[in-house]
């Protein structure tokens, strides 16, 4: 008997379980699977959206498909109100929330769109809606695409061979050429399939890149 009491008196002091509430308002949206509402970020759980500078279809006919995605949650989203729950954070500090707006599943919708894909390495609950948009080949799934998780681990090309400094970067302002010693050459980083070094300005050109302007 008085073994239980200590318990129940252990029990008493110990915090109880809290559990997060939800989060609510008008969402600045940062990119495709990304919101920020009253100063918190929240990542859509259960898909994985485009990297903002990623395109996406054939080589001679590629479209800017992540920042494609962002203006459509943005679309989607129209300034209302979104609704978010969720109990976990990612290491980046950000929310990992399923999001309603408008009664709608956000993340559902941008799935069965093509403006994202099902993130299998964490649930399964949009993998219907992927199957759809693929079979109709909608968004992202109109052509050749990489998925966003393969994008972004994607190995970075090859060290220029010999004098062929000239950095192809493929972004949502286009296909651009970087020469050496202008503004932002050194921190431009070529990886992915798309993205390649040139010899010369002729075969960056040659290649549908142009010059940076600085």
């Amino acid at each position: 008997m008085l073994r239980l009491r200590s318990l129940l008196v252990l029990a008493a002091l110990l915090p109880l379980p809290v559990l997060a509430a939800p989060v609510e308002g008008p969402a600045r949206v940062i990119d495709g699977d990304t919101l920020e509402i009253e100063g918190v970020r929240v990542r859509l759980f259960g898909i994985d959206a485009p990297e903002h500078d990623q395109t996406c279809g054939d080589p001679d006919r590629l479209w800017p498909c992540g920042a494609w995605a962002t203006e459509r949650l943005e679309l989607m989203l129209g300034g209302g109100a979104v609704r978010c729950e969720g109990d976990e954070r990612d290491r980046y500090g950000r929310l990992l929330a399923t999001c309603e707006a408008r009664g709608e599943d956000v993340g559902a919708r941008m799935v069965r769109d093509g403006a994202a894909v099902a993130y299998r390495r964490y649930s399964a609950r949009y993998v219907r809606e992927e199957a759809r948009a693929e079979a109709e080949g909608l968004g992202v799934w109109s052509g050749p695409m990489q998925r966003p998780e393969d994008y972004r681990h994607a190995p970075p090309a090859p060290p220029p061979p010999g004098e062929c400094a000239i950095k192809g970067n493929v972004s949502r302002n286009g296909r651009i050429y970087h020469m050496p010693g202008q503004a932002d050459y050194a921190r431009t980083v070529i990886s992915g399939p798309e993205e390649q070094w040139f010899c010369t300005a002729a075969e960056a050109k040659s290649a549908g890149f142009r010059p940076a302007k600085r």
